[in-house]
């Protein structure tokens, strides 16, 4: 059975002309080549899955114990590293290359995972979607959260309240998108819609957990 994923990176959102007019948006994707880098066995460690690599790394990039790890792999080193799902680990072996188009299809569903941009520190309006208080003449609560606690019984602010901080950088999943095309001489696949992350950052694409018809 083939491998239940990929890692890739995003590369933009462009769009597809059918020959009726119609426009598809679509994300481009670098997905792979990954390299096998270790294979897990259920017998040994528990589970059946694959260790793939992504991105060849400068040597003086590898500390020593990832470079003695690569070695077994073919020597190269990689700048990510990830585990993939896989029903027959013994299909495969140690330093093999995986492409797209040997484990995903045209018209088929995927899920998308990687780390939405990151905005820094934030306040409530741009972070929660507060609504502010009053622009009017005397007004001094413009962009502020106001009052966020219990002046009785709890006597506390409440868990889970919306409140000024780090924004974005949260790994999201979308579900359920649809591969559009493949072209595997490029290593590209074009999926239907948007996915998280900026450009160039890293995602990774794997068989969908809940297939949804549409």
């Amino acid at each position: 059975m083939t491998c239940k994923g990929l890692m890739g990176k995003k590369l933009g959102m462009t769009r597809l002309f059918a020959q009726d007019g119609r426009v598809t948006p679509v994300t481009v994707v670098q997905a792979g080549p990954c390299v096998v880098t270790q294979i897990k066995r259920k017998e040994t460690d528990g589970y059946d899955a694959l260790q793939l690599g992504f991105e060849e790394a400068k040597p003086r990039r590898v500390s020593r114990p990832l470079q003695g790890h690569f070695r077994k792999s073919g020597g190269t080193g990689f700048r990510h590293l990830q585990e993939f799902a896989v029903e027959d680990p013994g299909a495969y072996q140690v330093g093999q290359r995986l492409t797209v188009d040997a484990v995903f299809a045209v018209g088929e569903r995927v899920d998308v995972s990687g780390r939405t941009k990151g905005r820094g520190f934030s306040g409530v309006i741009k972070k929660e979607g507060f609504s502010g208080g009053r622009t009017t003449h005397g007004s001094k609560c413009h962009r502020i959260p106001g009052s966020i606690g219990s002046s009785a019984w709890p006597s506390r602010v409440i868990k889970g309240k919306g409140l000024p901080g780090h924004f974005g950088f949260e790994r999201k999943t979308v579900q359920n998108l649809e591969i559009v095309d493949i072209r595997p001489e490029e290593n590209l696949i074009l999926l239907r819609g948007a996915i998280p992350g900026p450009a160039s950052g890293l995602i990774a694409i794997r068989k969908p957990k809940i297939v949804r018809k549409r």
